[in-house]
């Protein structure tokens, strides 16, 4: 093949993916079948097929059982807002993240106890198998899952404390640096990093999306001192939200 011409099946793709995003094929709209794009482009039965396959792994497409290919309703992203800590009226970090005030935040969560393993443990800087309290959540927007969140404080610093468990006690939802605040230990320092991914079976389950596409991951650490007190993985669907970062210039 020269250098620079793409295979057959990415032509095709390639044509279909624009039609898609020009509205030719819109939105429920029931792909080419195979021998259609096969006669359209004059390609054998394997091309159209890894072509298919193609716009299947990009999220534009959706096989329905027994029915055939369809075009996907593309949602419009909204916006995670990431300005920093603040605290307005009580409000839990995650209702300060909604860039849009109409949209009412809910979310449900559970905590235990277990051994850091070696990740966890690097990221708070604790002997690997040192107690951690995880705490996992399921971020609701009007209803709907939008994000997921695990979270891991060492018990060395909050063992038998009130603020414990995060979602229980009397700083029941409030962000890490009140509840650090109530125990004598003052965040000064937030670090995150944005990453992307596959998403796993069980996530795409959750959040309503396809095994294998893409989610953005904003691994968030919270320092007091020059100590990481809690560390959390923060997970959404990279088709669905865009992390926004308000920055100050001082």
């Amino acid at each position: 093949m020269p250098f620079g011409e793409q295979p057959a099946y990415l032509r095709v793709a390639g044509d279909l993916r624009q039609k898609i995003v020009d509205g030719v094929l819109p939105p429920h709209t029931r792909l080419p079948s195979q021998a259609r794009i096969r006669e359209e482009y004059g390609v054998s039965d394997t091309v159209a097929l890894e072509a298919r396959k193609v716009l299947m792994a990009e999220g534009l497409v959706e096989g329905r059982s027994g029915s055939g290919t369809y075009v996907r309703e593309q949602p419009v992203p909204r916006r995670i807002a990431r300005v920093g800590f603040h605290s307005v009226g009580g409000c839990t970090p995650f209702r300060q993240e909604q860039t849009d005030e109409r949209v009412r935040g809910t979310w449900e969560s559970s905590s235990e106890q277990e051994t850091a393993g070696p990740v966890v443990a690097a990221r708070l800087r604790i002997p690997h198998g040192a107690k951690v309290m995880r705490t996992r959540y399921v971020f609701r927007a009007e209803g709907e899952p939008s994000m997921l969140s695990t979270s891991w404080e060492p018990l060395e610093v909050t063992g038998r404390t009130p603020v414990m468990l995060p979602e229980e006690g009397p700083l029941a939802g409030r962000g890490v640096v009140e509840r650090m605040a109530a125990i004598d230990v003052v965040v000064d320092n937030v670090v995150e990093e944005v990453g992307a991914r596959p998403s796993l079976a069980e996530e795409a389950m959750t959040l309503g999306g396809v095994p294998g596409h893409a989610v953005l991951v904003v691994s968030r650490t919270y320092f007091a001192g020059g100590r990481p007190v809690e560390t959390a993985d923060v997970v959404t669907l990279a088709d669905r939200y865009r992390v926004a970062y308000h920055l100050p210039v001082k």
